[in-house]
């Protein structure tokens, strides 16, 4: 999976979401007092918590109400154990509403949660990664410089949260040492992350700050971007030259929070499987939804049964025209077989030769026919007398044949 900015989908505006840890010994039971009570009170109009397996470490809780009267807003809340770690439950919420969120809406942190969330109970707004952080707190960075990089560096990479650095400009009263969340629109109270310099610490902090590409002015303020962050990010936008800290609300500041929350951010890791779990496996449903629901599965198996129409009308014509190919193949005579070559004589050379110039040969005696019976010539009376002499003359030398050719001793 890629790390780039760019590779994952943004994150809509329609979403509001937090994450974070509850340090105490039963969330589950904090989670139920607390929507029993905003269900009474008429803030949520219902909750619930869908089933699960016995062994699992995961608890869900589901709750749907209307912002401003009209707008529907659907949340869910997932609880889950620590896996070996003390430091307690991991909590990520994740809230769509049917239109753009508005900072004016009630944070849904607190229609989950209890609005003081400390005590016995423990405290449900400790930073999801980050030990050490709260979320509607101030943190003063640490004084090392190196462990200063490394606690800015992790809150920004993958946060769920808005970070923002505040350096003081002077060491401020009882009133500046207060959070800045409590001056922000409810809508930002809970998604704001407060990082505080002292004084002291502005050279410091901005070597820290240089490995995010951004800068905090003196006696201001700077929004760090998520890391990775999308390339067209401009520090420079989304930092403030004055930060009052004396009780009064930070006009500016808000007003680049504002912007910063409406830029089309990557979805924080794990922020789009919770918006997914939250769209396709909802449990807390009007009659309406419910009934809308059904009429979409009614649409979805009647696409697929057209689908499977279409395949098996294209696998029955198909059929038929093997089967009409195979008829016209059948009709059609056979071809005569195509004579078998012999394969080529393996002779040695002079051997192959020979067996040539013998069935050359062969063939040339065949095909000559033999010549036709002569009668004897006639002998004339010349050539008889020339015979008689020749034989007389041979039986007078005493020589071993008669005239007629016989032996004359037998």
């Amino acid at each position: 999976m890629s790390n780039s900015a760019t590779d994952r989908a943004t994150l809509p505006q329609t979403l509001w979401a937090a994450r974070g840890r509850h340090t105490g010994p039963a969330p589950e039971e904090v989670l139920r007092r607390t929507l029993r009570r905003h269900k009474e009170n008429g803030d949520v109009d219902d909750f619930a918590e869908p089933p699960v397996a016995e062994d699992a470490t995961l608890r869900v809780f589901e709750a749907r109400w209307r912002a401003g009267g009209t707008v529907t807003v659907r949340a869910r809340l997932t609880l889950r154990a620590p896996e070996g770690r003390p430091q307690g439950h991991e909590w990520q919420l994740v809230a769509e509403a049917e239109r753009p969120w508005d900072e004016t809406w009630p944070s849904p942190a607190t229609l989950f949660w209890p609005e003081d969330g400390t005590g016995e109970d423990g405290s449900w707004d400790h930073h999801a990664t980050v030990a050490g952080l709260r979320l509607r707190q101030v943190n003063a960075l640490p004084a090392d410089d190196k462990e200063m990089r490394r606690r800015l560096r992790d809150a920004a990479r993958g946060s769920w949260c808005v970070n923002v650095v505040v350096h003081e400009a002077m060491t401020p009263d009882e009133q500046g040492r207060l959070p800045l969340a409590r001056l922000l629109p409810p809508g930002l109270r809970h998604r704001v992350v407060e990082h505080r310099a002292a004084p002291h610490q502005f050279r410091a902090v901005n070597w820290a700050l240089k490995a995010l590409g951004v800068e905090v002015p003196r006696g201001g303020a700077v929004l760090l971007p998520p890391d990775p962050a999308p390339e067209a990010f401009d520090g420079r936008e989304h930092s403030v030259r004055s930060v009052f800290l004396d009780g009064t609300e930070p006009a500016e500041l808000v007003a680049a929070l504002r912007h910063f929350v409406t830029l089309p951010w990557p979805l924080p890791q794990g922020a789009g499987e919770a918006l997914t779990d939250l769209r396709e496996n909802w449990t807390l449903m009007t009659l309406q939804e419910e009934l809308d629901r059904e009429r979409r599965r009614v649409d979805v198996y009647a696409e697929a049964l057209e689908a499977m129409t279409k395949s098996r009308d294209l696998y029955q014509q198909a059929a038929e025209q093997a089967l009409e190919a195979l008829a016209a193949y059948r009709d059609v005579p056979p071809a005569p077989a195509v004579p078998q070559q012999r394969p080529a004589s393996r002779t040695p050379g002079a051997l192959q030769q020979l067996t040539r110039t013998f069935e050359r040969l062969k063939l040339t005696a065949k095909g000559q026919r033999p010549p036709a019976p002569q009668d004897p010539p006639e002998t004339s009376a010349d050539d008889a007398s020339d015979t008689s002499s020749s034989a007389g003359s041979a039986a007078e030398n005493g020589g071993p044949e008669a005239a007629d050719g016989t032996d004359p001793s037998s």
